[in-house]
């Protein structure tokens, strides 16, 4: 078999870099609501992830993540599958924590048609859903905007919230490794979007989301820390990293919205997952786990980002309600990211063809 008789086994491969010049052309935000809406009215595909994690040889914890999805729109369907793959010593290393590929298949015959770097779609999508929450579950006009973790989730929520939310006027970070938070406020003030933005960085994180209309955990943490006292009145958590809220912040929220509810169902491993195992969280329907006993306090997932978006649910009903944001984090999202990222790579001829 030669190249000449499968023409079609040429492939387009981004970089990085390819990836980054491509995305300025791109709507993320747009792609994410309009993935949103397509799951919404059930015309995804979302399969459940493939998690392997192990321990590196330094006692690290390390996993890798394998999540395939597809998007059924009116013109064509978008299949694709997200590798994700990362080691918590990295950034003691110098390197990004998590790295890996999204792959887009051609439909009719299932072969690769891209090949790009994963990391930035990634982070650019989740900032994403975290626009999407803010400008329909926010106050009116926030001020304040709260990043507990200062890494590259950071980086990508702050440029994506400032171009986003205008009102927002002070950026407050705080993390654990002293001296991150400063360079990643340094990073905010260079931002087109940052001048005239008032930056702090703070000693802990309860300060740093006393006073905050949008707190952002973008952390690695496996054990909750925010309290429901710890919030004003009318504050949006977007809950990025899924385990910085405590069980009692969650259970005396407002308003708690998850992207998917299948997928928090069914993971065992972050803390609503495991609060509808021990029978205090219950599913949109109301219902406990099967085989689990409803516990005294439980309260019910109120909604999906979805039903939000598309105003089957009003979301937030008085501006001091607290709302707490669960995104999961779904293939598909990563998928119509990609999607959009590849034909403006295709147009511009942007990334280097291979074949297979």
């Amino acid at each position: 078999m030669d190249f000449e008789q499968y023409p079609d086994s040429r492939f387009r491969y981004l970089t990085r870099a390819d990836v980054i010049e491509a995305a300025r052309g791109v709507d993320i935000v747009d792609a994410v609501a309009e993935a949103l809406v397509l799951h919404g009215e059930g015309r995804s595909i979302l399969p459940e992830e493939a998690y392997l994690g192990w321990t590196t040889p330094d006692g690290a914890a390390a996993r890798c993540l394998a999540m395939p999805g597809a998007l059924l729109g009116d013109t064509r369907p978008v299949i694709g599958l997200k590798t994700i793959n990362a080691s918590l010593a990295n950034p003691d290393r110098g390197i990004p924590r998590s790295q890996g590929f999204t792959l887009l298949l051609e439909p009719e015959t299932a072969r690769p048609v891209a090949l790009m770097e994963a990391a930035y779609i990634s982070a650019m999508r989740t900032a994403a859903v975290t626009a999407l929450a803010a400008r329909h579950l926010a106050v009116e006009s926030p001020r304040t905007l709260a990043l507990i973790g200062c890494g590259t989730l950071a980086q990508a929520h702050a440029a994506l919230l400032l171009r986003s939310l205008p009102t927002v006027n002070e950026v407050v970070a705080y993390d654990i490794t002293p001296g991150r938070a400063k360079t990643f406020l340094d990073f905010v003030t260079g931002l087109p979007d940052g001048e005239g933005v008032k930056v702090k960085a703070v000693d802990g994180a309860r300060e740093c989301v006393a006073d905050a209309d949008l707190v952002v955990p973008v952390t690695t943490v496996t054990e909750g820390y925010i309290e429901p006292d710890w919030l004003k009145p009318g504050t949006l958590v977007a809950h990025v990293s899924l385990d910085d809220l405590t069980e009692a912040a969650v259970l005396d929220a407002d308003l708690v919205v998850v992207d998917d509810w299948g997928l928090v169902r069914d993971d065992p491993r972050r803390l609503l997952g495991r609060m509808h195992r021990a029978g205090t969280l219950l599913g949109p329907d109301g219902e406990p786990r099967s085989g689990v006993s409803r516990q005294p306090r439980a309260r019910r997932i109120d909604a999906t980002l979805g039903d939000i978006v598309t105003g089957r649910h009003p979301g937030r009903r008085n501006e001091t309600d607290i709302v707490v944001s669960n995104p999961f984090g779904m293939s598909i999202l990563d998928v119509a990211v990609a999607d959009r990222v590849h034909a403006e790579a295709e147009a511009r001829g942007i990334g280097s063809l291979l074949s297979l």
